[in-house]
């Protein structure tokens, strides 16, 4: 098989999956929390807790805003094949065609750089290029045969990954708050469950004892309590539905 056909194959096949295969990163972290106790900064410091988290929660902002501003069957949670009614290049699509994955790592990297292993974080750095890279490659074969010349006058001035801010315009779309609640609470429970249980198993694997600091039990119960409300509005009401959207 030629090689551009090969990667969109496997690109089309992690997209697929894309929601599962980082869950196989758990195990790596369990390991390396347990071989590899160093840290910068103590995981009970509150400053460093409160500042990785909050570049998880940057890349939640990113993802909110690129959700907030899209039309229906784009940008999606689909997982069965490519979807795009219609081209984004406005708004954060006018500074980078990824946004998405732009903000998946953001939220990665908060968690590793509370683990505090640079080696770990640099690994899944790459191997998080290198997974991406092949989706990215898929979606924009997808768009490129969809859309043609449009796509590529696009593709040529905006870059993939790295925001050019200075493109900046404003779409057409306004924001819909609706729309990043109804869809985004997942990633908001899978978050907070997974600084928590770093915090739990650095206090068992480094301090002897199970445990959990004051800071992250509060983040994990009112995360908890947010994404399990809004999945029940949005699986037993209309609250948050949004025509379009």
């Amino acid at each position: 098989m030629p090689l551009i056909e090969e990667f969109e194959k496997s690109g089309n096949w992690l997209f697929k999956y894309r929601g599962q295969l980082p869950m196989l990163l758990y195990p790596a972290m369990i390991v390396m929390l347990y071989l590899y106790p160093q840290e910068w900064i103590s995981f009970n410091n509150i400053k460093w807790s409160m500042a990785c988290f909050t570049v998880s929660l940057l890349g939640m902002l990113v993802r909110a805003y690129t959700i907030g501003h899209t039309p229906k069957n784009t940008s999606g949670r689909n997982t069965e094949e490519q979807i795009a009614d219609v081209l984004n290049t406005q708004g954060i699509y006018a500074t980078v065609r990824h946004p998405l994955y732009l903000g998946n790592y953001l939220m990665w990297l908060g968690l590793l750089l509370y683990i505090g292993n640079l080696g770990f974080l640099l690994i899944v750095s790459l191997l998080y290029w290198i997974y991406y890279e092949r989706i990215m490659f898929a979606e924009e074969a997808f768009l490129r045969n969809k859309f043609g010349n449009a796509y590529i006058a696009w593709a040529k001035t905006t870059p993939a990954f790295i925001p050019k801010l200075s493109q900046w315009k404003s779409g057409d779309l306004t924001f819909s708050l609706k729309n990043v609640l109804k869809r985004e609470y997942t990633g908001l429970l899978v978050l907070v469950i997974s600084f928590a249980l770093i915090n739990v198993l650095k206090h068992y694997f480094y301090l002897g004892q199970w445990g959990i600091s004051g800071f992250w039990l509060t983040v994990l119960i009112l995360g908890v309590v947010v994404a399990l409300s809004l999945r029940t509005l949005k699986k037993r009401t209309a609250i948050l539905e949004v025509a379009g959207r």
